[in-house]
Formats: C-alpha cells, structure tokens, sequence
C-alpha cells in the first residue's frame, strides 16, 4: 500500500486528500497542512514510486487507472467514505480519474497547476524526453522540464522544492511514469467529458504559461467549472502563493461542504 499520512482534527470535519504531482511527494504540501488541519482531516498520500511509498509496483499496461487504484485501497484501509481531493500538476489527472472512475468517493476536486491539454510545445518537450529517457539520467530532463515549467526568480523555490523531491526517485520510476504521457491528450479529451456533477474547482498562477490557457478554455466552454488564477505564481502555486492558494481552497471546501449540510437536512425534514 502506498506511503501516507493523515492529520485528524475532528470526527464532524470533512475530509481533505493531497496529491502530489510527477516527482514531488507528500511533503510538498508543507505550506498547507498547517492551515487545513483547523478546519478538516487531512490525508496526504505519496503516489507508488515516489517519496517513501515502494517502488517497483508497475506492471505491464498500468495507467492512471491503476494509479487512483493505489488511492482507493488507502481511503478503504482508512475507511474514508469519500473526500475532497486538492491535486497539484499530474496529480491533476489523478485527480480527474477519480472522479470517473470513483465518482461516488470524491466530494469536490480542486485542481491546482491544472494539465488537461498539452500543446504543441510541451508534446514536442515529451516527445524529445521518450526518445532519450533510456540514455538521459531522469535527473537531467527533469531539471530542464522544472526550469520551462518555472522559469522566473519568484518560481525559486517551488522550483528546487521539486527538484529536490524528484531526486528520492530512480530511473526505473521515472521512465514509468513517463510512459503515462505518450497518449495522454485523448485520455484528458475523455476525462473532460466526465465531471459526474463533481464541484470543480481549478486554481491557476498566471505565469503558468504551458497550462492556463486550455484551462481558461475549458472553464469558458463549461460555465458549471470554477477557475481562479494567482498572481505572481506560476505552475506550482501552491508553493509560489500559499496564502492566496490556502485561502481560496478552504473557502470553496467550506462552501461545498455547507451545500451538503443544507441538502441533507432538507431531505430529513421531507
């Protein structure tokens, strides 16, 4: 089972998971716990391969599909009915699976450093990347992919905060997860297609200039979708701008979570 660790606060409080994106791992989270322990139980999970959960859990044809598998049997073991999920670039995706493979175990889904469509640009990036990745260390590629994800000075630290992280991995790791990406626009296309009345929300920095926009797209095309962009941030907000993100995070959890309430009660009191 993979790596986690879970912050209770109080029974009546609504649960909160974090996932991590493509080399960081539960500690990247470091911003946020402190301030969403007050209000929810929180769970923050290390995806198969990164942080302290095992390596080596791959088998042949695995997708996203699998990797949300690895989820749910943690949320079981815990016996966590269902919970908001708060997802960070490819934990995104994660994210995203859930909510149609597992619709009735998500009660919200906050998207941050969203990736729903890659452009000609980063499919060009990609595909450089699988045609050295067997040759390339995996440390080589993912310093160049963080330094075109966050390139200016106020990105420093989410940047390195990365970077950092991807070095617990290994090569083996790396290429897995990396095979993930070689049909990954048609997959987004079918995920998009699905929110299964999910609350949505994306949170967006504005320098995020390889991901904003299909975002800013997608929100306009499905007026039911929450966006909200952050200044002076980019990819990694929740890092750049952890105040903004924290406080725009608790507060539509809050709000979803009072819409349930009042639900609930108007179905007791008919």
């Amino acid at each position: 089972m993979l790596h986690y660790r879970q912050y209770k606060s109080d029974p009546a409080n609504p649960w909160v998971t974090l996932i991590h994106g493509a080399g960081g791992s539960s500690s990247i989270w470091y911003k946020q716990i402190k301030e969403y322990r007050k209000s929810f139980n929180v769970l923050s999970i290390d995806l198969r391969g990164h942080g302290r959960s095992r390596k080596g859990l791959w088998k042949k044809d695995d997708s996203f599909v699998e990797v949300t598998a690895d989820v749910i049997r943690v949320l079981d073991y815990l016996q966590i009915k269902k919970s908001h999920f708060i997802g960070i670039s490819l934990g995104t995706i994660v994210i995203q699976t859930l909510v149609q493979e597992y619709p009735d175990r998500v009660t919200s889904q906050i998207l941050g450093g969203a990736v729903i469509k890659l452009d000609i640009r980063t499919k060009l990036l990609i595909g450089i990347a699988n045609a050295v990745k067997h040759i390339v260390p995996y440390m080589y590629l993912y310093k160049l992919y963080a330094w075109i994800l966050m390139p200016h000075s106020n990105h420093n630290e989410s940047r390195l905060a990365f970077i950092n992280q991807a070095k617990k991995m290994c090569q083996k790791e790396f290429i897995k997860w990396f095979a993930l990406t070689k049909s990954i626009n048609p997959y987004l296309r079918s995920l998009q297609l699905q929110a299964n009345n999910v609350p949505t929300l994306f949170v967006m920095g504005e320098e995020d200039y390889l991901f904003l926009s299909p975002v800013k797209e997608l929100v306009h095309k499905q007026p039911d979708l929450n966006l909200i962009t952050i200044k002076d941030s980019g990819h990694v907000c929740n890092i750049d701008q952890p105040e903004t993100f924290n406080e725009v995070t608790i507060q539509f959890i809050h709000q979803i979570h009072e819409l349930l309430l009042g639900q609930e009660k108007v179905q007791v009191s008919s």
